[in-house]
Parts: structure tokens; C-alpha cells; sequence
């Protein structure tokens, strides 16, 4: 098994475990991590994603892939994670390049070890990456270190990482499970709702309509009722995402 899911306190944890690739995928993997992911947004509160052996993904397998039929179906998979109605976290060390790289900006949030590098080496391939991933890469790194990577095929740090704001937290698996533990605390239709707004672009009405329609159902939710409550009672609110 290339993938390992195991699952705590409402937090499942993803482990890409190809150490003999620095954790690059395949097409097994590929689909492996697919079947993961769904049975983690069906089963737990909030998701994390990590690699074996020092290292978060270096990419995919390019000993195994020879079209672009393995893009094609990474998009669906990286649609699948992004859409993961729950906070979803990349704990990264070591290498994240190119695929690792797209794990990394279909998460909500990162949490970054100090030896982490990150690379979209695709000038180096004469390969191109899909619209969506240059648009996520350059809204979470923002367009100066985006285009560095992507036009030089430059190899940014941890620190780079930080000073831009890719990373929301400096540290190891256990500092990612610390955040994801949080979040999976927390009401679970306001966690959905505001991924679909952050997602929804202004000029596309059907996405906007998506937000607004989740927007009235957490206003009219028992968990609204439970977080007032919990607030007058000064306790800790026990949300059921309805």
C-alpha cells in the first residue's frame, strides 16, 4: 500500500509512503490516494496529509508516466481534496515539488519543517502544469515567487515559505494534527461553506449562489443554537454540522 489513513479524534491522517521515490506517485498511488480521501471526507472532521521517510512528495513517478493521461486524472483527485467539505492541512518536510506541490496548495492550510523545499520544476521537463494549479500556486505563494518557480525553476525554502505567507505554521506532523485537532472542533457547516466562498469567484454567479444558499443554512442550523448556547454557558459548544 502506497497510501496509509488512520484516523483520531475526528482527524484522518494521509501518509504517502514511497520512501524509495521520496514519495513521488504512480498511477496506483494515485488512485490509492483518491479512495483515501473520499473515505476520510465520509468518516472524519478534518483531514491531514504527510510523507514517509522525511519527506512530504517530490512529485510524480516519471519512470512510470508517459502521457498526459495521469495529469487528466490527478486533476480529479486534486478537485476531490479541494472540494473536501472539512479543513484540510499539508504537513510538510523535505521535498514538495511539482505534484507534492499541488497536495500542497489543494489544502487549506500548511504546516512547514524546517528542511522543506519546494520546487515547480516543469521548465526543467519541458512539462506544463494545468491553469488551475499556476492560479493556486500564485494565490498561496503569491506571483513574484510563483513565476520564480514556474519560469527558473527556482528551489524555495522553509523560509521563503514563511516570510510569504505559504505556511500558516512552523513545525512537524504533530503541530499539523495540533491544527487540524482544532479545526475539527469547530462547526463543521461553517468550515464547508466558507471553502465553497473562498473558492467562488465574484463574476461566477452559480459558485456565488453555492456560497449564499450555505451562508442561510448555517444562520438557520442547529449549530448556530448550540454556539449561542454554549457562549451564554461558557462551554465548549459540541457541534453536529446540521
Amino acid at each position: 500500500m502506497a497510501i496509509s489513513s488512520t484516523t483520531s479524534d475526528r482527524v484522518t491522517v494521509l501518509t504517502i509512503d514511497r520512501t524509495q521515490r521520496r514519495n513521488a506517485l504512480n498511477h496506483d498511488a494515485l488512485e490509492e490516494l483518491d479512495g483515501a480521501i473520499a473515505a476520510a471526507t465520509q468518516s472524519s472532521r478534518a483531514i491531514v496529509i504527510t510523507g514517509a521517510g522525511g519527506h512530504f512528495c517530490a512529485g510524480a513517478d516519471l519512470t512510470e508516466l508517459e502521457d498526459v493521461g495521469f495529469t487528466d486524472r490527478l486533476a480529479e483527485v486534486l478537485a476531490r481534496l479541494t472540494r473536501a467539505p472539512m479543513t484540510t492541512v499539508a504537513a510538510i518536510s523535505g521535498s514538495c515539488m511539482g505534484l507534492g506541490m499541488q497536495l500542497a496548495v489543494a489544502c487549506d492550510l500548511r504546516v512547514v519543517a524546517d528542511d522543506a523545499r519546494f520546487a515547480v520544476p516543469v521548465a526543467k521537463l519541458g512539462l506544463m502544469v494545468n491553469h488551475w494549479t499556476l492560479d493556486r500556486v500564485t494565490r498561496f505563494w503569491g506571483e513574484g515567487a510563483a513565476r520564480h518557480m514556474v519560469l527558473t525553476g527556482a528551489v524555495l525554502t522553509a523560509e521563503d515559505a514563511w516570510r510569504v505567507g505559504f505556511t500558516q505554521v512552523r513545525g512537524d506532523l504533530d503541530a499539523a494534527l495540533e491544527l487540524a485537532g482544532r479545526a475539527a472542533d469547530l462547526a463543521p457547516m461553517t468550515q464547508a461553506g466558507s471553502k465553497l466562498g473562498f473558492d467562488a469567484h465574484s463574476e461566477n454567479s452559480t459558485e456565488v449562489a453555492r456560497y449564499e444558499a450555505a451562508f442561510a443554512e448555517a444562520w438557520s442550523s442547529d449549530d448556530l443554537a448550540e454556539g449561542r448556547s454554549a457562549f451564554r454557558e461558557r462551554r465548549t459548544p459540541q457541534f453536529q454540522g446540521r
